[in-house]
């Protein structure tokens, strides 16, 4: 194979097909003496002529037609192989399903170090509040928010919700200058409602068994995004996860309206998918790339609210309300 001249096959086939020199040199990019001169070292190391010249055009000889079968059936083969390769590379997506707060505040910073780990892969996040139907919609795997009740797909959980009351340092320092209590702070603040969170204000209130005189929401949000922007903007407190809001927290933006209360830690962030979605070796690895990140993530979160001297309780999901949509 190593005394094989590609380049003059190449010119040869081209010659052989087109019917003249000129024909191929304009088709394959280069001056007319150079497929020339290509023709001939073939001839030469093959040790019989390719060609006969006819009036205006050259035709094959019974050596040039055996020869130009073989090439034109190798050749093709390479085509064919080539434009799989590229059809491949064209179908080398993997498409996300996401919650639209997970998406925008988690997965969307950290997606780039999964794309640089996989240059080839095309990747493509929705984030939306809709789950996937996966026998009708190309989609390769969900991130969903829940409890984690979806049969007949595969589910693991990938990230913990960590729920306490959140507000900024402004705000909290509102709040104390009228009072010491944290129950008595609560029943002056500006509660602010995230209506699609597993876990809302009316379930917080009752598990630590607090009363207040009134309970009402100034503000309602149906994206935990916006409740925390509202949050870090001195609006009021924030009944949210940890998870979506740890960047603030160790900015110094939000801080924990009361470490006397526990924080509510269940499993809230799932990877949801076919079982046959795992055969796909990007899926398999974005799982990887996933449990690593969350994992790590959910050390960090831990960490700080430990150090501010917060103390946890494992949630349940029979204390979780039912959420229809997954709209975070």
């Amino acid at each position: 194979m190593r005394d094989l001249n590609l380049k003059a096959m190449e010119y040869f086939e081209a010659v052989a097909r087109l019917g003249t020199v000129t024909k191929a040199a304009e088709e394959l990019a280069v001056s007319p003496s150079a497929v020339s001169q290509q023709i001939a070292a073939l001839e030469t190391q093959l040790g019989v002529r390719l060609f006969r010249r006819e009036k205006r055009r050259l035709v094959l000889t019974l050596d040039g037609d055996r020869m130009f079968q073989t090439v034109t059936q190798a050749f093709g083969a390479i085509r064919n192989a080539r434009s799989a390769i590229a059809h491949q590379r064209d179908l080398r997506n993997l498409t996300i399903r996401v919650s639209p707060s997970f998406g925008v505040r988690w997965l969307g910073p950290r997606i780039g170090s999964f794309a640089a780990e996989n240059p080839d892969w095309n990747i493509r996040v929705d984030a939306t509040p809709d789950y996937s139907a996966f026998d009708t919609e190309s989609v390769d795997l969900d991130l969903r928010y829940g409890t984690g009740s979806w049969s007949g797909l595969t589910v693991i959980p990938v990230m913990h919700d960590l729920i306490l009351p959140l507000c900024s340092p402004d705000y909290l320092a509102h709040l104390k200058r009228r009072s010491d209590d944290p129950v008595e702070q609560l029943a002056s603040a500006r509660l602010i409602d995230s209506v699609k969170t597993l876990y809302r204000w009316d379930l917080w209130l009752a598990g630590n068994r607090i009363i207040l005189p009134e309970v009402t929401y100034p503000f309602r949000f149906d994206r935990s995004s916006m409740a925390i922007e509202m949050a870090k903007q001195a609006g009021g407190i924030a009944l949210d996860s940890v998870t979506l809001c740890l960047n603030e927290l160790e900015r110094g933006e939000l801080v924990p309206f009361t470490t006397e209360f526990e924080v509510l830690d269940f499993a809230a962030y799932w990877f949801v998918c076919p079982p046959r979605h795992l055969n796909r070796r990007v899926v398999k690895r974005f799982l990887d790339w996933l449990n690593t990140a969350c994992g790590a993530h959910d050390d960090a979160a831990r960490r700080h609210l430990a150090a501010r001297g917060c103390s946890f309780r494992q949630g349940s999901a029979a204390e979780l309300i039912d959420v229809k949509p997954w709209g975070l």
